[in-house]
């Protein structure tokens, strides 16, 4: 590992040391599904988890298993997530997602991933239309405990703001900036606690830099600091 990256993964980890103390290590959710992990991955895209959660349940509701799913009418599959909005996207990306993988491996199941290397993985559900680097992340943290980080529109922002890894354009750049940097065993706990620093502290509109337990590694909250006469916090 170079000087860079060592440097990137000391502060992850001090970060994450951070936001442990602040919001508590998160237990780990493990799902036995990886199809259904897959699809409410999808359904999450664009929208909040209450409401994707609710389009997930309702398509349950609706179909009797996966292999229902990719049969199913579009129209039928939109009416039931159509809570989830994008409704008729995502239901032809599901219904395509399904009938692809029942093609290639005789059934709808994704229990091969867990033989297959992770970056292989990841190139396989990456090459579904819809199914971008955080949605695999999703399926491979969740779905088969691997240790990498998703990265939504949350840890995007944050990160960026921190400056850990520079400043990414795009959240796909971001999740591959940080491959190879994120300490081990603490994938989990950074997704999830930088999702809900990024949701209740740094925001994108009107962050509370007054708040964040970041902010002495933030310029944005340092400037912060600065304006209001204010001093940091520890570093450690």
């Amino acid at each position: 590992m170079t000087a860079g990256r060592g440097r990137a993964r000391a502060s992850l980890r001090a970060i994450a040391r951070r936001l442990e103390r602040e919001y508590g290590e998160p237990s780990v959710r493990r799902s036995r599904d990886l199809v259904g992990e897959l699809v409410g991955t999808i359904l999450s895209q664009h929208t909040t988890d209450a409401s994707a959660d609710a389009a997930y349940r309702r398509l349950r509701e609706r179909f009797p298993s996966w292999s229902a799913v990719a049969d199913g009418d579009r129209r039928t599959i939109a009416a039931a997530i159509r809570g989830a909005g994008l409704a008729r996207t995502k239901a032809g990306r599901i219904r395509d997602v399904l009938g692809r993988i029942r093609r290639e491996r005789g059934g709808v199941d994704l229990g091969f991933l867990r033989s297959m290397p992770t970056t292989e993985a990841i190139a396989y559900l990456t090459g579904f239309e819809g199914v971008g680097p955080k949605t695999a992340a999703c399926v491979m943290l969740f779905g088969l405990g691997r240790d990498v980080m998703p990265v939504d529109t949350h840890v995007h922002r944050v990160v960026g703001r921190l400056g850990v890894i520079g400043r990414p354009s795009t959240r796909e750049r971001t999740f591959e900036a940080l491959s190879g940097v994120v300490p081990p065993g603490k994938a989990h706990s950074l997704h999830v606690n930088l999702v809900r620093h990024g949701r209740a502290v740094c925001r994108a509109r009107a962050p509370r830099c007054g708040d964040c337990v970041l902010r002495d590694r933030c310029g944005l909250g340092r400037r912060a600091a600065g304006r209001r006469g204010g001093s940091a916090c520890d570093s450690g």
